[in-house]
């Protein structure tokens, strides 16, 4: 099988580049990688798709994931998140290619009480939610074999290039180092996501599951003040860990306040393998 990996350079493509090695894999990046892509650009989306490369299996993990900036440049946002989605269902179902689309918790908002399951009724903040919201409906609108992967709070050993290199478990250990205490929001719940895992069962869904939307992350939840304590507790910091919510935290971007995942579909294709974040993040710390 031919594997088309795009954003191969990133925090979860380059996991996911790991556990297709065994593959006839092909790297693709706009920072380089085997092929150079800039997914915005129809032309050559379909040129490599269609007609260089020929993939069986295309896995896009690419797009515009700088949450501030998004809210900045709601053009660039739609560009990479949305038009970027519709060029590559267009040429996968044209070069016969299934085709793998990463989201986003992000399109939620704001009231939920229980974790979200694919049925449930979108409602995005945020320029960077409706962005990925309209990138979901053009792939299923352009190409017949999709698997839409939604996810969320993502972290593993790759840097994070949206973050500088950082994500939120190496940000806690490093403010742990150069502070006296670390303030962290308790009004934010979620599902801390390790890559490692969500790139094994990206593979899952690719090679076993059926077309259609997922939900793929962590078991369990937290806010993120739960989260930085478990992080210190598990690596045995020791720093002063106060709790703070949103409001000590002005933002110019909404975020959802509850964005829990439950991975339904998954579960019912008896597919559903992704560990309670606790053991991840242990998994992830021991690796470190």
């Amino acid at each position: 099988m031919k594997v088309l990996v795009i954003g191969s350079e990133g925090q979860l493509g380059s996991e996911v580049c790991k556990v297709f090695a065994d593959e006839q894999l092909c790297r693709a990046d706009l920072a380089g990688g085997d092929v150079r892509l800039d997914i915005a650009d129809g032309e050559r989306v379909r040129g490599v798709i269609v007609d260089e490369q020929a993939p069986d299996l295309v896995i896009n993990t690419a797009g515009a994931i700088n949450v501030p900036r998004c809210e900045e440049e709601p053009e660039w946002a739609f560009r990479l998140n949305a038009v970027a989605a519709k060029n590559l269902a267009s040429a996968c179902r044209d070069g016969g290619a299934r085709l793998v689309h990463i989201s986003t918790d992000y399109v939620f908002g704001h009231g939920g009480a229980r974790p979200y399951e694919e049925a449930d009724s979108p409602a995005p903040l945020s320029y960077y939610g409706a962005s990925k919201l309209a990138g979901e409906h053009l792939v299923a609108a352009h190409c017949s074999d999709y698997a839409i992967v939604r996810t969320a709070a993502i972290y593993g050993p790759a840097p994070c290039r949206a973050k500088e290199g950082m994500n939120f478990v190496k940000m806690m250990l490093h403010l742990a180092e150069t502070r006296d205490e670390v303030r962290v929001v308790t009004d934010e719940v979620t599902t801390p996501t390790y890559t490692v895992s969500l790139a094994e069962q990206v593979k899952l869904i690719a090679t076993q599951g059926r077309s259609g939307l997922y939900h793929a992350t962590c078991q369990g939840q937290c806010s993120w003040y739960e989260f930085a304590k478990a992080i210190f507790d598990v690596s045995g910091v020791q720093v002063r860990l106060v709790e703070t919510t949103t409001a000590d935290f002005p933002s110019p971007v909404k975020r959802p306040e509850y964005s829990v995942l439950r991975n339904k579909y998954l579960q019912e294709q008896e597919l559903d393998v992704m560990p309670h974040w606790r053991e991840a993040l242990e998994a992830y710390l021991a690796a470190s």
